[in-house]
């Protein structure tokens, strides 16, 4: 009988060594012991996980890596970007020099908090690490100008905001980092839900493993991922894997360039690697797109990262995951010198250019004047193709996904439409806190796709004529818009800070209070920009861009 192969061993993701530059946040709570057998194990106070945690999750509402700021201006200084990639670097870098400051977050969609840690077998603690932990989460959430995302089901129906955005997802493991006994390294993030919702898991076979047969795929499924998780992104693609959930999460962590360090190349034991020549062909295939850094370009993503990982001989899953332009992570460490965290960028100022917005600017900005009645704003908006940069000036509603429903309701019972919902244009988002002596707190858009089933019957009735979200939308909404008179405007996904400081004057309650940020608001704007996606003739910008093409063998581009 045969014994089959030698007994080796391998992790399945070799993460090399720790590059990171780290800061040191406290030397306190932490200590050295003697053990049995000579052996020395670091003590962990529950307070220096929670202070480490709290730090973490506000250094990553307001700080992006040093890195992620260089990709953004190397699109400005790229002569193949198109003008509107530009335009979006240069409004992402605004906005983390705004973000910086440490009063507005980055994005208004604070995220779920995400934490992995890692725990050397000589660490001990008081074996209560995941309170800890989340007590932090809770003291960046509820002290800092963060927002509320989590809901608590109450039923199988009912949901109600914790008030505190917790819980958090926590996840720890028994696992000597980096080969380090004394050492317990974590992994924070913050993942806003357009992002989140960008995680795709496709259960293939073997017949997709082949150059051509891959590229087609890619080609297919990563179109679909649109614009409304607000690129440029990091994109991950994982191909294998010893089951569909170990993907997904290899797909997140290789998005969080957690994984870069990875091999580059497969053995007979069986560990993931990157495939340097796939990630390069699949980054030449999204510039090919057309999609770009949100309205038309060649900047849909930053970087890609491939990861090929071992499967079971009937299966061959695919999972695609992306982080966005609000790239929030931050690695970090506990060892016997102190509680270390990753140091990222504090002067992202010194990433923007020095030019003007008119360097910027080669094609026409159309002004439009929010304050004049609904059918003259569409009179104007029709003059212009899709992709038409707008400047907005004037008053805004804001609704979103428990406000639609509640309008929806209205009507299902024979109300008619709230007059705001007519007289205005709408606004898809939800603010999170407003700062003392701001007029709000951190505004980006909202992903537009999920108030879609509404439009058509809003419109019927007068309302959402005119809507602004980030993202691009199904063919109801395009249909509904040919039919009716309407438009869709495409906002920039991601600077919601600088929108807060630069382009909101005044932010009022108008419906729902009870809601938080969910409610219905108004508030007014100046110089806010958008662009033209869908207009009243049936024109889509996302419609011909999303549809997959013919493509070439990896190397034959």
């Amino acid at each position: 009988m045969s014994t089959g192969a030698a007994f080796t061993y391998s992790p399945l993701l070799p993460t090399g060594d720790d590059l990171t530059e780290y800061r040191l946040v406290t030397d306190e709570g932490v200590d050295v012991v003697e053990g049995p057998g000579g052996r020395r194990f670091l003590t962990v106070e529950p307070s220096a996980l929670t202070q480490l945690t709290a730090e973490a999750m506000h250094d990553i509402a307001h700080y992006l890596r040093p890195a992620h700021l260089a990709q953004l201006r190397a699109i400005i200084d790229d002569p193949k970007a198109s003008a509107n990639d530009r335009f979006v670097a240069m409004d992402l870098l605004r906005n983390a020099n705004i973000a910086a400051g440490g009063v507005l977050p980055m994005c208004q969609d604070t995220g779920t908090a995400i934490v992995m840690g890692k725990r050397g077998r000589h660490v001990l603690t008081d074996g209560l690490d995941e309170q800890a932990i989340a007590l932090g989460v809770y003291q960046a959430y509820t002290r800092l100008n963060l927002r509320y995302s989590q809901l608590a089901p109450l039923t199988m129906w009912d949901e109600r905001n914790t008030g505190s955005n917790l819980p958090a997802q926590i996840e720890l493991y028994a696992e000597d980092p980096n080969g380090h006994p004394d050492a317990y390294k974590f992994l924070f993030m913050a993942k806003g839900g357009g992002s989140a919702n960008k995680s795709y898991l496709y259960q293939e076979t073997k017949a997709l493993l082949n150059p051509q047969r891959m590229m087609q795929f890619l080609d297919e499924k990563l179109r679909l991922i649109g614009t409304s998780a607000c690129p440029p992104y990091h994109l991950a693609v994982v191909i294998g894997g010893t089951s569909g959930e170990h993907a997904l999460k290899t797909a997140k962590l290789a998005s969080a360039k957690y994984l870069d360090n990875l091999p580059t190349a497969g053995s007979m034991s069986a560990h993931g690697f990157r495939d340097l020549e796939l990630e390069a062909a699949v980054l030449e295939l999204t510039r090919d797109f057309g999609i770009g850094a949100q309205f038309g370009g060649r900047y849909f993503c930053h970087d890609v990262r491939v990861v090929r990982l071992p499967r079971h001989g009937a299966s061959c899953p695919v999972a695609i995951a992306v982080s966005c332009s609000a790239d929030r992570q931050a690695v970090a460490k506990i060892t016997p010198s102190g509680v270390w965290l990753e140091r990222l960028e504090t002067d992202p100022a010194r990433f923007l250019p020095e030019v003007t917005d008119e360097h910027l600017e080669t094609e026409q900005v159309v002004r439009i004047d929010l304050n004049r009645p609904m059918d003259e704003i569409r009179a104007e908006l029709t003059k212009y193709p899709v992709k038409t940069r707008l400047s907005l000036t004037g008053p805004l509603v804001v609704a979103r996904d428990i406000a639609h429903a509640k309008i929806a309701e209205r009507l299902d019972a024979g109300e008619p439409m709230p007059q705001y919902m007519r007289d205005h244009a709408v606004y898809y988002a939800g603010p999170a806190k407003t700062p003392e002596g701001y007029a709000s707190g951190s505004f980006g858009p909202t992903t537009a796709g999920r108030m879609d089933s509404y439009v058509q019957k809003f419109q019927a009735e007068g309302g959402s004529m005119v809507m602004l979200a980030k993202g691009n939308r199904s063919q109801q909404v395009t249909d509904a818009c040919k039919t009716y008179g309407g438009f869709y405007l495409g906002s920039i996904g991601g600077p919601a800070a600088r929108l807060a400081q630069d382009c909101i004057r005044h932010v009022e309650v108008l419906e729902f209070p009870e809601l938080g940020m969910e409610a219905v608001w108004k508030i007014e704007v100046e110089d806010f920009p958008a662009f033209i996606v869908v207009d009243d003739k049936g024109d889509d910008f996302f419609a011909e861009v999303t549809k997959p093409k013919p493509v070439l063998n990896i190397g034959k581009r």
